[in-house]
């Protein structure tokens, strides 16, 4: 592990970065393939079944927020004791995991089992696709625990320095969920057609089975960890620690989740074939984000260890690498989608009213991708230089401050369309933004080795 903590101040960044940065497209590749593959099985419902998820998915957003801003704060304090050579406490802290999964876990399953419909109307779902909704709102709720646990046990062993295990741990439930789907869902072989609650309960098995491959690689012994008993009793203490570093990662992704569920009212009062529309053009979009978070998650530790070394000529070297080689990629996509955008959507639905409203939609809202992928990088930074503060407020003001207003504006001003462009729109200001600060804070530093 100490031989890979200094790789990061002398190894060639190009190489770096791809090595640092596979294990996480790894797992983002996986799981936007299970979201590509639900699509297309529901697709076969109708789009009513499409445009369900759609309203459901910011509200599992949320959940992920919680698992994920909790793992981080796992995930950094876990860093630290293994710096500080304290073995015991260590496994103290990764001992806490158990309860903080099972409270949210619990807080979530009766919060949506009792009240799926408010939730469900107050995120914007039609009376067309309520019943959907609620039918797999409802079922998936029983997997939250899981998908907490998931989340938060992957932050765990990443902390230790063990990038494999967390991928494994993310990419088997997504395997298991694609194989499950036409089966539960369409009811082939053995099963029963279960329609929307199908793929729900496959998704709900998928998370169980990630949970307990995460139990056992904990108590196999095939982690540093040695939990005991002892260990599970929460520790006030120790949850602070967590939570010091977590929250602001949580307000981000709840912040996110929010800002969908806005996006979701405001689209959903143009109709469920909108809605549907919305949801297809988000899954097209989520290959277009693996290398986006994958190399963002491989330069955090490169701008972290050469911010702490004072190299920051290395440190800008690889923002400038890393920046530029995802610009072009982005504009490669950008280029492929929107020649093939029919094509891209006909591979789900060839119900015409859908393939009207997405086509324009799709074409609109990813028209500036290779401007989120630096914006998202210069954040990236922010956050490599201990600017925890400044990244949470550029994220904010790129995903809530800027957008939501716009949003509101300009569907009041176009209507459809105008919801379609007020994304693109917010992208190119929050890359403008980013680009500004991040910029001043090179010139800072550059005075410093010049």
């Amino acid at each position: 592990m100490q031989e890979h903590t200094k790789r990061l101040g002398y190894a060639p960044i190009g190489k770096l970065l791809v090595s640092l940065s596979l294990p996480s497209i790894g797992g983002v590749l996986a799981t936007s393939l299970y979201n590509i593959v639900n699509t297309f099985w529901l697709a076969k419902l109708g789009y009513e079944a499409i445009a369900a998820l759609s309203i459901v998915f910011p509200y599992q957003i949320l959940t992920y927020a919680i698992g994920g801003g909790t793992g981080i704060g796992v995930a950094a304090l876990i860093s630290r004791r293994f710096g500080e050579n304290d073995v015991d406490a260590t496994n103290h802290v990764a001992g806490q995991i158990f309860f903080l999964s099972a409270f949210w876990g619990l807080c979530f399953v009766l919060v949506t089992v009792f009240f799926a419909e408010s939730i469900l109307r107050a995120i914007g779902a039609t009376p067309d696709i309520m019943d959907f909704s609620t039918q797999y709102l409802v079922t998936v709720a029983y997997g939250i625990p899981s998908i907490i646990f998931v989340q938060i046990v992957g932050n765990l062993i990443r902390g230790s320095g063990d990038g494999v295990k967390p991928m494994v741990i993310m990419i088997i439930p997504c395997v298991i969920n694609i194989i499950l789907d036409p089966f539960m869902i369409l009811g082939l072989g053995p099963f029963p057609e279960m329609g929307v609650r199908g793929a729900a309960l496959a998704t709900v098995i998928a998370q169980v089975s990630g949970g307990l491959l995460g139990l056992y690689y904990l108590f196999s012994h095939r982690t540093v960890f040695r939990i005991k008993f002892r260990h599970l009793k929460p520790d006030i203490s120790i949850l602070r620690d967590i939570y010091r570093v977590g929250t602001s990662a949580m307000i981000l992704q709840i912040t996110e989740s929010l800002s969908f569920m806005l996006f979701n009212r405001v689209v959903s009062s143009f109709g469920s074939v909108a809605i549907a529309a919305l949801g297809m053009a988000m899954r097209v979009s989520d290959f277009t984000f693996m290398p986006i978070m994958g190399l963002s998650n491989g330069l955090l530790p490169i701008v972290g260890f050469n911010y702490g070394s004072n190299n920051y000529q290395r440190l800008w070297r690889s923002l400038k690498l890393a920046a530029s080689s995802i610009m072009l990629l982005l504009i490669i996509f950008t280029i492929f989608i929107e020649l093939l955008t029919p094509q891209l959507i006909g591979i789900f639905s060839q119900d015409a009213a859908l393939l009207a409203t997405t086509i324009p939609a799709m074409r609109i809202m990813l028209s500036t991708l290779a401007f989120i992928g630096p914006t998202i990088l210069f954040i990236t930074t922010f956050q490599g230089l201990s600017r925890g503060s400044m990244a949470l407020v550029l994220s904010l003001a790129r995903q809530f401050f800027i957008f939501i207003p716009l949003l509101y504006l300009m569907s009041y001003l176009f209507g459809l369309y105008g919801v379609w462009i007020s994304l693109p729109i917010s992208d190119f200001i929050g890359f403008a933004l980013t680009f500004i600060f991040t910029y001043l804070e090179y010139r800072k530093h550059k005075m410093s080795y010049n």
